[in-house]
């Protein structure tokens, strides 16, 4: 007969969940704490007082109640005190983020991405260097306490071997662990897909917050996707679940994929293949380009609202078809898919409303990104932060805490 937890086990997880809730929700009071936890008062002062001796909660007065009388002390997390360093490898550029407990930025720089052929050790190098400026100037008594980085590619779980970045021609490159060495931290640093981690921080903090099923697609050279399903994000076997813009979806005159099929969603509705509907230079890709051909449709330029039509149209038969798969309560559209969508949407809708299922898609809503392009690096802040929400003392511990 298997024994049940022990109460150490259960104290862990208490600490780690009411984390979990300051971090995610925002400060709140100890009364609505024990609401959400199911415990009594006594054992949420307990906690409280664990996580404030630790460094990780704090309790105030809040900032405003609009109520008579003396008000609540409400719990906050140390969002000065505890961060994560997160990275977002872009096409044309590299961002870093220094982000503090509850998800708040404290630092954020870009930074060119290193000449062509970019490799994997030169990207390492200059995150790197970054990241450690904004380490070492971070106000004395800090803790860096996870480091994640996203990648446009195929990563493997568990180990985070980036199998594949086909726009920098990155082949099963160890890019988490050069990350780890360069930097120095004693952290090893997670790596994930940024279409995976965008869901993952739409659906914490952005358009999908409060839904338990949700569908994120991500435009930038090519289009990816996250699923969140119940709560949880996707991951398949390998961790290469959410490769949606790989999804065939012409297959008789579609055109050829960097992937080596033909008719791909990405090759169909992507950035390369609206620019080259609407007449643009195909290489020129990047949010301006594809601004620049959503506002030429605004202005009436008949050629860039063909393309915006043919694009649309091709985006909306993915849409329908993965409606159809995995029922989401909510569909996500962000990077450049945020402008194609709001440019397109009827096109979008009228395919929807034609190939799904009428019982998939009569709760369907239809959303575009609210977190912008800070989306993927919440979303690997995110995935930095995980261990110290499972355990909360013990990873403070290990780093310096």
């Amino acid at each position: 007969m298997k024994a049940g937890p022990s109460q150490e086990e259960i104290r862990r997880h208490n600490l780690g969940t009411l984390l979990r809730h300051v971090h995610i929700g925002g400060s709140m009071s100890r009364a609505v704490l024990a609401e959400r936890m199911g415990l009594n008062r006594s054992t949420i002062l307990g906690l409280v007082s664990e996580l404030g001796s630790a460094g990780l909660v704090r309790e105030e007065l809040p900032r405003e109640t609009g109520r008579a009388g003396r008000p609540s002390l409400v719990v906050r997390p140390e969002s000065d005190r505890v961060y994560v360093l997160a990275f977002d490898v872009g096409v044309d550029r590299l961002a870093v983020a220094r982000i503090g407990l509850g998800g708040i930025f404290l630092d954020r720089r870009e930074i060119p991405m290193p000449p062509e052929p970019a490799g994997a050790d030169q990207v390492a190098e200059a995150l790197a260097g970054c990241a450690l400026d904004m380490h070492t100037t971070a106000p004395h008594g800090t803790h860096c306490v996870g480091v994640a980085a996203a990648v446009r590619g195929t990563v493997r779980r568990p180990d985070g071997l980036v199998r594949a970045v086909p726009y920098l021609g990155w082949k099963d490159e160890e890019f988490g662990k050069d990350l780890t060495r360069r930097l120095g931290l004693g952290l090893p640093v997670s790596v994930g897909n940024e279409a995976s981690l965008g869901a993952l921080a739409e659906h914490l903090r952005g358009a999908g917050t409060g839904c338990q099923d949700l569908l994120y697609l991500h435009g930038d050279i090519g289009i990816g996707g996250g699923v969140i399903t119940g709560g949880e994000l996707l991951h398949g076997d390998g961790g290469y679940g959410g490769e949606i813009g790989h999804m065939v979806v012409n297959p008789r005159d579609g055109r050829p994929c960097a992937c080596g099929a033909r008719g791909c969603l990405e090759a169909e509705a992507g950035e390369r293949a609206l620019l080259e509907a609407a007449r643009r230079d195909p290489s020129a890709t990047g949010r301006e380009a594809v601004h620049a051909v959503v506002e030429a449709a605004d202005r009436g330029d008949i050629t860039a609202r063909a393309a915006l039509h043919d694009v649309g149209d091709w985006l909306g038969v993915g849409v329908a078809n993965l409606v159809n798969v995995l029922n989401p309560r909510t569909v996500v559209f962000g990077g450049t898919l945020r402008e194609v969508f709001l440019a397109s949407a009827a096109q979008i809708r009228s395919r929807i409303n034609r190939i799904a299922l009428t019982a998939s898609r009569e709760n369907l809503r239809l959303r575009v990104g609210e977190l912008g392009d800070d989306a993927v690096l919440i979303g690997a802040a995110e995935l930095a932060f995980s261990e110290i929400l499972v355990g909360p003392l013990e990873t403070l511990a290990r780093a310096g805490g």
